[in-house]
Formats: C-alpha cells, sequence, structure tokens
C-alpha cells in the first residue's frame, strides 16, 4: 500500500520531501556516523541543528529580538500549568473559552489563582467566537488566554480580542505556521508541534524576554521555569532531540515552498475546495459559521450518526484516513495542515460527491 490521505488532526501529516531526507540521513547524519536519534544534545552537530532551527522560525516568523523561542517538552497541555505559574504575579488571569483546550486551560489555571471566563461560545456548541472588541478585561488580570485554532470545532480567531493593555497569551498549536502572525500582539504564544511542524513530543513557546524571571509562584517546578530553560538555550535536559532536528527541516521546507504568506495562500485554496463544496452539498453540512471558520480544521456531519459512521469506513478504504470527528463532537473532521496538497482535498471532495450520489 502507498501513501494514503491523512486527514488526521494530530500527530498529522508531514511534507514527504522531509521525511525522505529524514530516511536518507537515518543512519549517517552528514558524515557523523550516528543517526541524529543517537547522538548527544550536547554535541557539535546537535547544537548547529538546535541554533539553525531557532534561526530559521524566527526567520519565518519575523520574531522580534525581544522574545526567546523554546523548544520544550510536555506537549501543549503542560502549558496550561507553566503558563499561570510563571505568569501569574496577581494570581487572577481572564480567559476566553472557545472549545475544549481553552476550557482545560482554564480548568487547570484555577489551581493557582482566579480565573476570569469573560466570553465564551459554549451555548452554541463552540461554532463560532465571540465578539471580544470590548469584553469585562479585568483590572487586576496577569494575562487575558485564547486557544487561536480550536481544532475540534474548527474555528479560528481572525482577529485578536482588545486586551485593553493587557499581556495577550495564545495557544497556536493547530495553526502554527499555516500563515504569518505578528508576534509582537503576544506577551507569549506557543503550541505543540504535532499538528503543523513535527512529530509529537515537542512544544515552542515564543515569549517576551520581560516576562522571564525568577519571580513565579512558589512551589514551581525548576522545570516549569521558563528561565530554566531561557538561560540553558533549550538545553537544560536532554530535550526532544529528534523532534527538534524534524521540526528544522520542516522550516526549511516552509522558507523553499516560499515562506508563511505562501502557505498562507495555498491554505485558503485548499480550504475555499471543502468549504465551497459544503456549502452547496445537500447531504453534508459544516458546522462553523462562515466567518469563523478554520483553514486547518474542517468539520462538518451528515445528520445521521450512521451515514457518519458509513461515510468513516468508506472514506478509509478509499484511501482517506482519519475522518472520524473527535469522539466529543461526533461526524466528521478533515484536517488539512500545511502538509496537505491541493490533490489530498480534491481527492476527499471527489470522494464526498460520490458518496453524497450513493447515499440521498
Amino acid at each position: 500500500m502507498g501513501r494514503v490521505y491523512n486527514f488526521s488532526a494530530g500527530p498529522a501529516v508531514l511534507p514527504e520531501e522531509v521525511l525522505k531526507a529524514a530516511a536518507e540521513e537515518m543512519l549517517d547524519y552528514k558524515g557523523t556516523g550516528m543517526s541524529v536519534m543517537e547522538m548527544s544534545h550536547r554535541s557539535k552537530a546537535f547544537e548547529e541543528i538546535i541554533n539553525t532551527a531557532e534561526a530559521d522560525l524566527r526567520e519565518l516568523m519575523q520574531i522580534p529580538d525581544d522574545y526567546e523561542v523554546l523548544f520544550l517538552q510536555g506537549g501543549a497541555s503542560q502549558q496550561f500549568a507553566m503558563i499561570p505559574m510563571n505568569l501569574m504575579k496577581n494570581r487572577e488571569a481572564d480567559y476566553i473559552i472557545t472549545g475544549q483546550w481553552a476550557k482545560k486551560a482554564a480548568q487547570e489555571a484555577e489551581k493557582y489563582g482566579k480565573v476570569n471566563r469573560v466570553a465564551s461560545s459554549a451555548d452554541k456548541t463552540f461554532s463560532y467566537i465571540p465578539d471580544c472588541s470590548d469584553l469585562p478585561i479585568s483590572e487586576n488580570a496577569d494575562y487575558v488566554y485564547i486557544c487561536e485554532n480550536n481544532t475540534i470545532y474548527g474555528t479560528k480567531f481572525k482577529e485578536l480580542p482588545n486586551t485593553k493593555g493587557k499581556l495577550l497569551v495564545s495557544d497556536i498549536s493547530s495553526c502554527f505556521l499555516s500563515e504569518p502572525i505578528d508576534v509582537s500582539k503576544y506577551g507569549l504564544v506557543y503550541g505543540g508541534v504535532q499538528k503543523n511542524i513535527g512529530p509529537a513530543g515537542t512544544v515552542i513557546v515564543i515569549i517576551r524576554k520581560d516576562l522571564i524571571s525568577d519571580d513565579v509562584l512558589p512551589g514551581t517546578p525548576t522545570m516549569l521555569t521558563y528561565k530554566t530553560h531561557a538561560d540553558a538555550k533549550s538545553l537544560y535536559n536532554t530535550p526532544p532531540a529528534y523532534g527538534i532536528y524534524i521540526c528544522g527541516k520542516v522550516f526549511q521546507w516552509l522558507k523553499a515552498m516560499g515562506g508563511l504568506s505562501v502557505m498562507k495562500e495555498r491554505n485558503e485554496k485548499k480550504a475555499k475546495l471543502l468549504y465551497d463544496y459544503l456549502d452547496q452539498s445537500k447531504l453534508f453540512k459544516g458546522t462553523v459559521e462562515a466567518k469563523d471558520r478554520s483553514l486547518m480544521n474542517v468539520p462538518f456531519v451528515t445528520g445521521d450518526a450512521d451515514l457518519d459512521a458509513k461515510f468513516v469506513k468508506e472514506s478509509k478504504a478509499a484511501g482517506l484516513e482519519n475522518l472520524k470527528g473527535h469522539r466529543t463532537v461526533g461526524g466528521m473532521r478533515a484536517s488539512i495542515y500545511n502538509a496537505m496538497p491541493y490533490e489530498g482535498v480534491e481527492a476527499l471532495v471527489a470522494f464526498m460527491k460520490k458518496f453524497e450520489e450513493e447515499n440521498l
């Protein structure tokens, strides 16, 4: 069997060129006589890998010099605790709840201080992004937290909330590097890489340097203090070395493709193909308000659970993998990250048309 079109929400599809290049270097990385999986994270070869990866990411995202880039472990979920431990000086923060992950982040932050849920779209199963132009931002809040692209529900903030001068903290796991962003608008922006950048196990944190200090909540573990990792250039302990190496290869692939504005155009084109079909389909329908649709995650349903199950089963047989929706919402979901080729979305739409004809 050849490669399938993998619509998984994460771990997710990676660029074929990157996988091939990694395969070629698997046994001998650049004449070292060993795999990156085997080499010391203190070696010259690995130092070059991590430094190049950081430099390429800085170039791609145009990260200002007063921001630190950290390659960490523990996934995005560990950041749910690490953020309040490091930033909740007044023991208060405002959270905007647009899905499962923002909800979990808010629950975790409550272990460390007062959490104000200043806006939510829970009333309509997170199918839209609330108006965040004039929120009741708390005077005492240390930061305002959002999950920018909601993987499960397929929504995306097209405009950042008005935080009224407070720090903005954003989880960008599922839209990381899918389009240009202005890093200077955030105090901290982070994401697990397993959706749009690399293999599971690495999380990248981009944090303004003035927010990194020893002044953290009492009892914060050494490993969960940003300063520990910033001072050691992400090498305080053994980092997820192979994951960082693959991320670095993806950064180079993105640069070769033309950077983030080109990726945004490609992603818009792919998403348009799928959304246009959903908007005219008599069988399938999208579940998100049009203005808030994600370019990365596209949930849809037939309205009939048995038919949804049939679709998932038959699509798998047709080489379209992982189209089942998240267990909390059911239905279907196509994750069409950077590495999903346009042909993959064409194949999905062709299959959906055929399925619609056979099942209407």
